[in-house]
């Protein structure tokens, strides 16, 4: 193995000053042995990564730093240290070949994927007996699944990082008990304890008649994990950043379209009702049947291909764009669907919107971004959060459109925060397209609840949160959603 330059011989200036609350998460987690930074999205964690490691090798405390992203996000981080630091990171791909000259050579900083450390396990393990390394996950709720191939990985290679540092603005956006999984990467279950399954089932969103216990549980959770755990919102920060206004805008139904729902709406009340109430022993596959739902109430092209009308959202979003664009302004629209992303790339191309969906290479991606950022031209861009809801900063709008939206807050919240974050000058507009009496509300009701119970769970809560969890019942809703208590409604 290649002899480790010394310290001295290397740059570790630092480039940019901390805002001080970022110094003061790294002079509270610089000397743990394992830490979790859950700051809000748009906080500069990327900041507060690089300056840690720079720290820790100046200070010898350890001879190597792991950054894991997620694949999409590697090139931001790069050029994160070329904005932050002189150092050069090395990249650890899955070209396997090219990975053993990397992790051989005398780098002290990688950047690399989920996937390549599960792919290089092995060769990680090794280099652990002959090196002091450190380890940063960055969105760690991607292991947030504990029972997946890949989070069990990272629980097996844990005990080869001498510094384990966990960063994300939501780790457990989506169910209260995803921080089970990210908690354990750090202290093996010394906090949450072992058993996941046990953890899952207090903290499950729950029935009517198991609120209280759910909340007083979920108020549990960071007094167990705060001896190692920083959370920091925005509000609390000190930065000075623009609000945020959210509106709701809805869309009227093209007759076609609302045929579309209405008959669906029957089949699927024939199948998820059962003497009147909702059959919910499979909550997960009501969930995908009830996507369809959702596709028709934002583009029935989305099912149907012969479908040739404009759907009932178009007008609405197109009265928001041309508002936004003529006041010189960029606006971001989110949808969850990659042939919506398409569709409407194409319907706003006189704005020369462009797009970033999964299909797209990630050089394509960034080709997006980058005119996006800098060309007058471009006012529009087109996106689905699976692809860009992460390490963006697109603070060049200040408007996001959320033409539809699946049934994750995680997806929500790091969406419309592409815009909310340190830069940002203006005032931020959140607008939420909605059909009346649709799966819709029922989504945003959902989004809600999950929203006031994160809020609950990360201890920035008062008692209107704590009354919105106690208060919404899903099921209610969606009894609603799938009964035509309303005539007026499809």
């Amino acid at each position: 193995m290649a002899t480790l330059k010394k310290v001295s011989n290397l740059d570790l200036r630092k480039l940019t000053s901390a805002f001080p609350f970022q110094q003061e998460a790294i002079d509270a987690v610089a000397d743990l042995d394992y830490a979790a930074i859950f700051f809000e999205q748009g906080l500069g964690k990327t900041k507060i990564a690089i300056d840690l490691a720079l720290d820790w090798l100046k200070s010898n405390t350890v001879d190597t730093v792991i950054i894991v992203t997620k694949k999409g996000l590697i090139r931001n981080w790069q050029q994160e240290f070329d904005v932050h630091s002189h150092l050069k990171p090395k990249v650890i791909s899955t070209d396997r070949a090219a990975n053993h000259k990397a992790l051989f050579s005398s780098c002290r900083i990688y950047i690399t994927s989920y996937e390549a450390i599960a792919l290089e396990s092995q060769k990680f393990e090794s280099l652990s007996m002959h090196r002091s390394m450190a380890i940063i996950l960055d969105e760690s709720q991607k292991i947030k699944n504990a029972e997946s191939r890949l989070t069990k990985e990272f629980f097996k290679l844990s005990h080869c990082f001498k510094k384990r540092i966990i960063m994300t603005g939501t780790p457990m956006a989506n169910r209260p008990y995803d921080i089970w999984s990210q908690i354990y990467f750090l202290d093996l279950g010394d906090a949450l304890g072992i058993d996941f399954k046990e953890f899952k089932s207090s903290l499950d969103l729950p029935e009517r008649d198991a609120k209280e216990k759910f909340v007083a549980e979920l108020k549990s959770v960071m007094p167990r994990i705060s001896s190692f755990a920083l959370r920091q919102t925005k509000e609390g920060s000190g930065l000075e950043l623009p609000g945020k206004v959210y509106q709701t805008v809805y869309g009227e139904w093209e007759s076609n379209q609302q045929r579309m729902y209405a008959k669906l709406k029957r089949d699927l009340r024939i199948e998820l009702l059962k003497d009147g109430k909702l059959v919910t022993d499979d909550s997960e596959a009501i969930l995908k049947r009830l996507l369809r739902l959702n596709q028709i109430a934002s583009n029935p092209r989305l099912v149907d291909d012969s479908y040739s009308e404009t759907p009932g959202k178009i007008p609405a979003t197109r009265s928001l764009v041309d508002r936004i664009v003529n006041a010189d302004e960029k606006v971001i629209i989110w949808t969850s669907f990659v042939d919506n992303c398409r569709y409407l790339a194409n319907y706003f191309k006189e704005y020369g919107a462009v797009q970033i969906n999964g299909s797209m290479a990630i050089a394509d991606r960034d080709g997006s971004v980058q005119k996006f950022k800098h060309d007058g031209d471009c006012k529009v861009l087109v996106a689905t959060p699976a692809a860009a809801k992460e390490g963006l900063t697109l603070t060049v709008a200040n408007h996001v459109i959320f033409f539809d939206r699946s049934f994750s807050l995680d997806d929500y919240l790091q969406a419309q925060d592409r815009i909310h974050r340190i830069s940002q000058e203006k005032t931020c507009h959140v607008t939420n397209i909605q059909m009346a009496g649709s799966i819709d509300e029922w989504i945003d009701a959902l989004i809600t609840l999950k929203s006031s119970a994160v809020k609950v769970g990360m201890g920035d809560t008062d008692d209107a949160d704590l009354q919105d969890v106690l208060s919404i019942d899903i099921s209610d809703i969606l009894d609603g959603v799938l009964n035509d208590h309303d005539e007026g409604h499809p």
